[in-house]
């Protein structure tokens, strides 16, 4: 059990109190009295706000459920269907139009388009790596994925694989920074007449770029020259070595071509970690003060050897004129709290839990504190801002209420207004059919919007529960309604004056080996006029970096801004089956690869602490599973289940099926627990509660029956 410390009429477990009095306020100027107290008056103005916001959602959705369910089996009726949504006020009216007034943000949010990167901040490794994946080598990222095919199977160099990754490089710079007339491949030189950027061709001839202002300066790390260019406002550096493998085998002695990569990262204190506990939450809270303090720093033993993780320098260069210029050596770095949901026990009133949320909204942004303060070094933002990233919110006025929670943090805090910056997911489907009017609630601080699917589907099917069976899982990209919300999301950031000032992004690319697939489908975001979109590691930053280089994402948005808005009706359509009939071998295989996919995630979350990792699917394909994809997996069966279209008895049979073939694949795992033959175990019970009480929990959430699981497999390990 936790012990507790009192702290201005709370009860505060005394590790996490320790934590912020001692490292956290620290020769930050807040005394922690006033921290104490601002926070208590805080919880005692805004709790009841925040429960009163929850109470609507479940009347929204009780109305939204009867209504659905006297008309089940009717023809979709988009006019009464827009009507009643109106008339509950689950539609509110859309006001003038206006532009957001955020300001100041940093350039890598603001106005530069490129990969974002999302990763646990529970693990500090994670966390490091994916800061410093501001850069990353393109050679690197194309040798050691399947980009060109399958991947080298021996650590020896595969000179003829290195071959076709300097070729691929070689096209991809024709393509981004073309020579006059020339080509990249085969130059036997690089060299600096005066300002200008020369390259000795193959065949002889001395040429420069077809346009010279892409040449930005020069460098120097360690014995490798660098070259630094720019397109569409990234860098490249190409880097010269003839010592090294690889540019010993080129004439110019070319070693790497290094893309700008991850511009921004969202250090995630949300759906990719298992945080249910004060323990958990202070572990956090942790490495987020390590990575504003700038000290963060990892020791690991790899391959035999001793390696030591901590955040990138900046990296200079010198400009074509002979002055000095300094690149960012990391990414400007995001931080995501919990939605309005949840409360913790890491911070009580009387016996009561408190909002989570609340909490991480106060102890991040002081953690934020050291960077703001900061005045020498390396700073996360420059223009002295706290960028923090909202989930899970229903329409404006949730929005408006976590408007209102930063400017009381900034308060307590002796902050200036909006010096927090908030993102806003668009993963809910009360925000997405209100996004201008979710927008406007929070246009002075508004730096971020993104579309979210695994989220948003899930949400989906939750709403319209009661309508009718919905349409196979695979089959959801194909729904009228995504294509409206995906669209949709974009209108709206344009419209409201978002481009100059902030993020329009995309989803998650989930298939973390499947880097050439990615390499070909994934230009679809930016083409989409999305400033940024998710990856799942520093090597597909680098890989998906390529696709901003081959967009020019500026332009996109412009022509964008001309098209017919989305469709509201197409938006607010259910993904139902509408009376088609599915054979028992379609249905079967659905329950399978859902069951499969919910056992695979659930027990590593429950017996295991792992918020997020790669998870083979049925079929084996490693797919980036976090609680979103349970939530869509989850809400699918449950829906089916409501309907008829399977039983109790068909869900536990498939569950025994394929927790034994979760079990084999998990078999190489020392810390794994078996879930068969027993089927009894937390893990195995809160997957099943999942689905059998899928229809009932808030929203569709996962996160009450998988933190009731988690601190129960917790209390078993360590009883005291």
């Amino acid at each position: 059990m936790p012990s507790y410390v009192p702290r201005a009429g709370l009860r505060v477990d005394a590790a996490l109190a320790e934590f912020i009095e001692t490292s956290v306020l620290a020769a930050t100027g807040v005394a922690p009295e006033s921290f104490w107290h601002g926070y208590a008056s805080l919880l005692a103005d805004l709790a009841p706000e925040n429960r009163r916001l929850l109470q609507q959602r479940a009347v929204l959705q009780a109305q939204i459920d009867s209504w659905l369910s006297a008309r089940r089996g009717q023809v979709h009726d988009p006019v009464a269907w827009r009507a009643f949504l109106t008339k509950i006020g689950y539609l509110v009216p859309e006001g003038p139009d206006f532009s957001i007034a955020t300001g100041p943000v940093d350039p890598e949010i603001a106005t530069l388009a490129g990969p974002q990167l999302v990763v646990p901040l529970s693990n500090a490794r994670f966390a490091l790596n994916a800061a410093n994946a501001r850069w990353g080598s393109l050679y690197d990222a194309l040798y050691s994925s399947d980009a060109l095919g399958a991947k080298p199977d021996t650590a020896a160099l595969d000179t003829s694989r290195a071959a076709d990754v300097v070729a691929w490089s070689a096209d991809f710079l024709d393509k981004a920074v073309p020579l006059q007339g020339a080509s990249h491949v085969g130059a036997r030189a690089y060299s600096l007449e005066g300002s200008t950027l020369a390259i000795h061709t193959a065949d002889g001839r001395v040429v420069a770029l077809e346009n010279p202002a892409q040449f930005i300066g020069t460098g120097q790390q360690g014995g490798r020259r660098l070259i630094l260019l720019q397109n569409h406002g990234l860098h490249i550096i190409l880097g010269f070595d003839p010592s090294h493998p690889v540019g010993a085998k080129t004439a110019s002695g070319l070693c790497d071509v290094e893309l700008e990569s991850a511009l921004s990262v969202i250090q995630d204190c949300e759906d990719s970690v298992t945080a249910v506990d004060a323990a958990d939450k202070v572990a956090l809270y942790r490495n987020w003060l390590g990575l504003m303090r700038g000290d963060l720093a990892e020791t690991m033993v790899k391959n035999g050897k001793t390696l030591h993780r901590r955040l990138n320098p900046d990296r200079a260069f010198v400009t074509p004129d002979g002055a000095a210029i300094s690149l960012p050596g990391r990414a400007v770095m995001l931080v995501r709290n919990v939605g309005h949901l949840m409360t913790t026990d890491a911070v009580l009133w009387g016996d009561q839990e408190t909002p989570e949320g609340m909490l991480d909204a106060m102890v991040t942004v002081a953690c934020a504190l050291h960077d703001l303060g900061r005045e020498t070094g390396q700073r996360n933002s420059r223009s002295g801002s706290v960028y923090v990233v909202k989930p899970k919110m229903h329409g404006p006025e949730e929005v408006a209420f976590a408007d209102k929670l930063f400017a009381r943090v900034e308060d307590i805090l002796g902050l200036a207004r909006n010096t927090v910056k908030l993102g806003v997911m668009d993963e809910e489907r009360r925000t997405s059919v209100n996004l201008r009017e979710c927008i406007r609630a929070v246009k002075h601080r508004l730096v971020f919007i993104n579309t979210g699917f695994l989220d948003r589907t899930g949400d989906e099917i939750h709403s319209c529960m009661q309508a009718g069976p919905v349409v196979p899982k695979a089959e959801m990209k194909d729904m009228a309604w995504l294509a409206a919300y995906e669209a949709g999301n974009v209108d709206a950031g344009l419209a409201t004056g978002l481009r100059g000032h902030g993020q329009i992004g995309k989803g998650m690319w989930a298939k973390p080996d499947a880097m050439a697939e990615m390499l070909a489908v994934k230009a679809a975001h930016p083409l989409a006029g999305a400033s940024t979109a998710w990856v799942p590691s520093p090597t597909a930053a680098t890989l998906h970096a390529i696709h901003y280089h081959q967009v020019d994402v500026a332009a996109r948005q412009t022509a964008l801004q001309s098209r017919l808005r989305a469709s509201l009706d197409a938006l607010l359509t259910p993904p139902l089956l509408a009376g088609r009939n599915l054979s028992a071998a379609e249905i079967s295989h659905e329950v399978d690869l859902n069951c499969q996919s919910i056992l695979g995630y659930v027990v590593r979350w429950v017996d295991q602490g792992i918020g997020c990792s790669k998870v083979p699917d049925i079929d084996n394909v490693a797919l980036m599973e976090d609680r979103a994809t349970l939530r869509i997996s989850a809400q699918f069966l449950a829906n089916w289940l409501l309907h008829g279209m399977i039983s109790v008895a068909e869900i536990d049979a498939s569950l025994h099926s394929m927790a034994r073939r979760v079990d084999d694949q998990n078999a190489g795992d020392p810390a794994y627990q078996p879930m068969a033959p027993g089927f009894d175990g937390v893990a195995f019970l809160a997957a099943r509660d999942l689905i059998l009480q899928g229809a009932s929990q808030p929203s569709g959430y996962t996160e009450p029956l998988l933190h009731r699981a988690r601190r129960a497999a917790k209390a078993a390990i360590s009883p005291e």
